[in-house]
């Protein structure tokens, strides 16, 4: 037998060896992966297995939850051992219909469901969630189904809702927009319309204004139309579905809109590639901006799939850079980032719903 062919038999046998141990033991790969995009920090896989992970959110306790509407749940990811790996993965609700939306508040979890935003009593101790009460109820989604919660320093809690159809009149007034009521959902009222898919919402700590990320409507070509970042105030059109971009009549959907129709609503802060798809949005220790592109599918060449940062100065966006941009490497994807959020260390963790695993960033 030549040296060659014992050669290869070896290689052979190692390969099926290999191959039994993962399949037998789970993926052993490393936990920290490689340093990525624009910045020194490592980014481990902190909790996996979980589906379509989506909303992220701290516990007063410090543990981090995270909704997965797909299969009705909420986990509990704790990591008592602080080793960057959570313990387990405890599901604390079940039977949700399509939960998204996670919110603490005066030590109570908040929870949106499609059609109803509810409350609950939080237990750090048992990591256990039980219903104090349903605080009202919300209109059936149609294409997006997602909602989001938000409370200010003052306590009033707001709640992001998507349209039900990529471009059209809606017959609910709360579709396309964001509702605000207080934190025992007493009168809940539109707070901002035009809206047609502003998934996440998120406070700035500095000004305690609402800013949202934004998607554009489909079907308008690769470079049409911009998705959005917006800082959004109480009884204004943000423009959808007549209006997109920077207040440009979308003649496509009504052909008699004229050049005017769209100067009473607002202009984006700042424009994002069309059909990136942002989702997550959290500010940085420092004051910047970090959003999740999720990446396109209405696009002839893929776009997003990264998450960027952005300068920003006061109320205003300056500059902008890649955070991370390796989810799309040619034309393969391997995971599309969702939501951000920071713990009190300063360690920022993103949700993949691609991939189903949070990744936490360690500096």
């Amino acid at each position: 037998m030549s040296k060659i062919f014992r050669l290869l038999l070896l290689v052979i046998i190692l390969g099926g060896l290999l191959f039994g141990i993962k399949n037998w033991l789970g993926d052993v790969r490393p936990a920290i992966l490689p340093p990525s995009s624009n910045n020194n920090s490592q980014r481990a896989i902190f909790a996996r297995n979980l589906g379509n992970a989506r909303d992220l959110e701290f516990s007063p306790g410090g543990t981090l939850l995270v909704s997965v509407p797909a299969f009705g749940h909420v986990l509990a990811l704790p990591d008592k051992n602080s080793d960057n790996q959570a313990d387990q993965n405890k599901v604390i609700l079940s039977n949700l219909d399509r939960p998204h939306g996670l919110a603490f508040y005066k030590n109570k979890l908040f929870v949106a469901e499609e059609e109803m935003v509810v409350r609950y009593f939080w237990d750090e101790e048992k990591l256990a969630a039980k219903q104090d009460k349903v605080l009202f109820s919300l209109p059936k989604g149609g294409r997006h189904f997602t909602r989001t919660i938000a409370f200010n320093k003052k306590g009033e809690m707001f709640v992001s809702i998507g349209s039900s159809c990529d471009v059209c009149e809606e017959k609910h007034p709360w579709l396309a927009s964001v509702i605000v009521s207080d934190s025992e959902g007493n009168n809940p009222r539109l707070f901002s319309r035009g809206l047609r898919n502003s998934v996440f919402i998120t406070l700035n700590p500095q000004t305690d204004k609402i800013w949202a990320t934004e998607m554009g409507r489909d079907f308008l070509g690769d470079n049409l139309p911009p998705d959005e970042i917006n800082i959004l105030e109480e009884n204004h059109d943000y423009g959808w579905p007549r209006c997109y971009g920077n207040r440009i009549p979308d003649t496509k959907f009504d052909a008699s809109l004229g050049k005017n129709d769209c100067t009473n609503t607002q202009a984006p802060l700042y424009e994002i590639c069309a059909h990136c798809a942002p989702l997550g949005l959290t500010f940085t220790p420092e004051g910047d901006l970090l959003v999740a592109l999720h990446g396109s599918w209405n696009s002839s060449v893929p776009v997003g799939y990264k998450i960027i940062k952005l300068k920003v100065e006061e109320n205003k966006i300056t500059s902008q850079e890649d955070f991370m941009a390796d989810f799309l490497q040619g034309d393969q994807v391997s995971g599309r980032p969702v939501d951000l959020i920071f713990d009190k260390a300063g360690d920022l963790y993103i949700s993949d719903d691609k991939s189903g695993v949070i990744y936490k960033v360690i500096k």
